[in-house]
């Protein structure tokens, strides 16, 4: 079972922010061999959604309001731990960040840059293709937004 909760920056503990900075390094820098500057000055601005099981973190996104990084409210470093993902953790995190994008900013269009090869993960819960694909840290991505009105 997963224990999800949101908080801003300024109230992150140290160690909850070791930790997700950890889980982020993990799985961008390490396990997708990706060199790129993940600490972007965007997280101050960012309220974070964080997954626990046993009191480790193992799922993980950063959402924003409308304009605070993206024109839309948006998603983004959507991680869960290697070993942790057959529990369906990445469908129940998105959920949560969708729900607290509502929730706290009032906001139905989201949108994502997501890497190409997990398409169908978010095409799953609504989110929809818009544009080509491009390179973000050289890894394929193409941007996906989700909008209540749409029939999904």
């Amino acid at each position: 079972m997963l224990d999800i909760y949101v908080k801003p920056f300024e109230k992150l503990t140290t160690t909850e922010l070791y930790d997700l900075l950890q889980l982020r390094s993990e799985i961008f820098v390490v396990e997708q061999d990706c060199v790129y500057q993940d600490l972007d000055g965007k997280d101050q601005k960012a309220l974070h959604v964080i997954g626990t099981k046993n009191n480790i973190i193992v799922a993980y996104t950063r959402i924003f309001n409308a304009g605070d990084y993206l024109a839309q409210a948006s998603i983004g470093r959507v991680v869960v731990k290697d070993g942790e993902r057959k529990h369906g953790y990445g469908i129940d995190i998105m959920k949560a960040s969708i729900k607290a994008l509502e929730e706290r900013f009032g906001e139905t269009t989201i949108a994502l840059s997501a890497q190409t090869y997990l398409k169908r993960f978010y095409n799953s819960l609504g989110f929809l293709d818009k544009g080509g694909e491009y390179l973000e840290d050289g890894i394929p991505h193409v941007m996906m937004v989700k909008n209540k009105k749409d029939p999904n």
